[in-house]
């Protein structure tokens, strides 16, 4: 067992601060005094950083961490880190490890005893699922479906019948297809489309997934689909009794066993001849 007292051990800490998705005034005052005190920044894109960093004078060193170089950054990091040095992990927008780099340097850092903290902010799938006037519990983060369509299809077949609210993040010259595949496999379902979140051009599209694919294709910016859940799934009823059990039940209310079969066979959502030959085995 792990158990972590953020701020009652001398440990050094690995901040996971959340940065502006889009609207730099939502930098909160705590993610700035953390990125202005820790010492060292890692970065998933030092370059889109450094324009935060200037913006609040901000002048603390930044380290490369992304996607392509986890086996390198990760333990340049955590060596940092078992030194004594505090470090911040950012984004290029958004928070750490929601589909972007951090789960990898967070278990690592786990793993050697290293306090991580959330320093709280902007999230792109929280402020759609609010905003979509779609039921926002339960919900389910799903992210970016799989790039190929064949892959999509077989996730989309997957999550068809969840009953939670699912929420995806797709980008501009994929949604058309996207959206076409989900209608195609999940249905015309009530979603919310919402684009370009705290920027000048923010934008929600709430609709049915038909009515939105027809204008999708002009849209741009990054994207969030909040997608209804499936409220037509019918629960399976599930009998304490056997098969013969339930016919025998029947035959002894006075039905025939061809009767009991027909009307066993209904309940259970089953073909007749299955009942009638799971029936008649008995007496094999």
């Amino acid at each position: 067992m792990n158990r972590q007292k953020s701020f009652q051990n001398d440990q050094p800490c690995l901040y996971l601060v959340a940065t502006p998705i889009g609207n730099l005034e939502e930098m909160t005052y705590r993610a700035i005094r953390t990125l202005q005190e820790v010492d060292y920044i890692g970065a998933e894109d030092t370059r889109n950083t450094v324009k935060i960093l200037n913006h609040y004078n901000i002048r603390t060193k930044l380290i490369s961490h992304h996607e392509h170089n986890l086996g390198q950054s990760i333990p340049k990091l955590i060596n940092l880190l078992l030194d004594g040095n505090n470090i911040a992990l950012v984004s290029d927008a958004g928070y750490p490890a929601i589909s972007d780099p951090g789960y990898e340097l967070v278990k690592a850092a786990i793993d050697n005893e290293i306090n991580v903290i959330p320093i709280s902010g902007a999230n792109a799938c929280l402020d759609a699922l609010v905003v979509s006037g779609i039921a926002p519990q339960p919900f389910l983060f799903y992210g970016f479906l799989d790039h190929q369509d064949k892959k999509k299809k077989k996730e989309l077949q997957v999550l068809k019948n969840y009953q939670e609210t699912i929420v995806f993040y797709e980008s501009p010259h994929r949604i058309t297809k996207t959206l076409k595949l989900m209608e195609d496999i999940l249905g015309d379902r009530p979603i919310a489309l919402c684009r370009e979140i705290t920027k000048k051009h923010e934008e929600i599209l709430r609709g049915s997934i038909s009515e939105i694919t027809k204008v999708a294709g002009d849209l741009k910016g990054e994207m969030v689909i909040v997608v209804s859940g499936n409220n037509n799934v019918i629960e399976e009823t599930v009998f304490e009794q056997t098969i013969v059990e339930h016919v025998d039940e029947y035959v002894s209310k006075g039905m025939t066993v061809k009767d009991a079969i027909k009307e066993v066979a209904k309940l259970r959502n089953i073909k007749k001849n299955e009942v009638y030959a799971t029936y008649h085995q008995k007496d094999e």
